[in-house]
C-alpha cells in the first residue's frame, strides 16, 4: 500500500508521519511519502527543531518540502491528512481512502509543542501500521 501523508506546508507534521512510517514499517509492500497543500517559498526547508527532535528518535525527516497535486495524489492508495488546517474537498475525486488525523500545528520554536505533536503522530502511525 502506498500512503501519502499531507499537511499544510510539508515542513513538519506530514514529514514526521512519513519518517516514522518508513522507519517502523516492516512490510516492503507498504511505502509512504508526504506533501503539503501549499509551499511556503519563504521557508523551503524542514523546520530545524523538527529535524533535531526526530534525529533524537532516530527518524529521518530529510529532504525538501513538496506540494501535492492531483497527478501526485493518484499514485497513492491512501491519503492521510495529518493536519487540522487542510480542506478535505481537494481530495473529493480521489479514488482511494482519505483519513484525517487533525493534528494541530505549532510554532517552529515551540520545542515542547513539537515533541507533543511528534508523540501524537507516532501513536497514530503505529496504529495505522497495525491496521494494514
Amino acid at each position: 500500500m502506498k500512503i501519502l501523508f499531507v499537511c499544510k506546508h510539508n515542513r513538519f507534521r506530514s514529514k514526521v508521519a512519513e519518517g516514522v512510517f518508513n522507519k517502523l514499517n516492516k512490510n516492503k509492500e507498504n511505502y509512504a511519502e508526504s506533501a503539503g497543500m501549499i509551499l511556503d517559498d519563504s521557508r523551503p526547508y524542514i523546520e530545524e527543531n523538527v529535524v533535531n527532535i526526530m534525529k533524537e528518535k532516530s527518524h529521518d525527516v530529510s529532504g525538501i518540502p513538496k506540494q501535492i497535486n492531483k497527478s501526485l495524489a493518484k499514485n497513492f492508495d491512501k491519503i492521510v491528512i495529518v493536519a487540522d488546517n487542510v480542506d478535505k474537498r481537494f481530495f473529493n475525486d480521489f479514488k482511494g481512502e482519505v483519513k484525517i488525523w487533525k493534528i494541530s500545528d505549532c510554532d517552529a520554536s515551540d520545542v515542547k509543542g513539537i515533541k507533543k505533536r511528534v508523540d501524537e503522530i507516532e501513536r497514530e502511525v503505529k496504529f495505522l501500521l497495525e491496521t494494514l
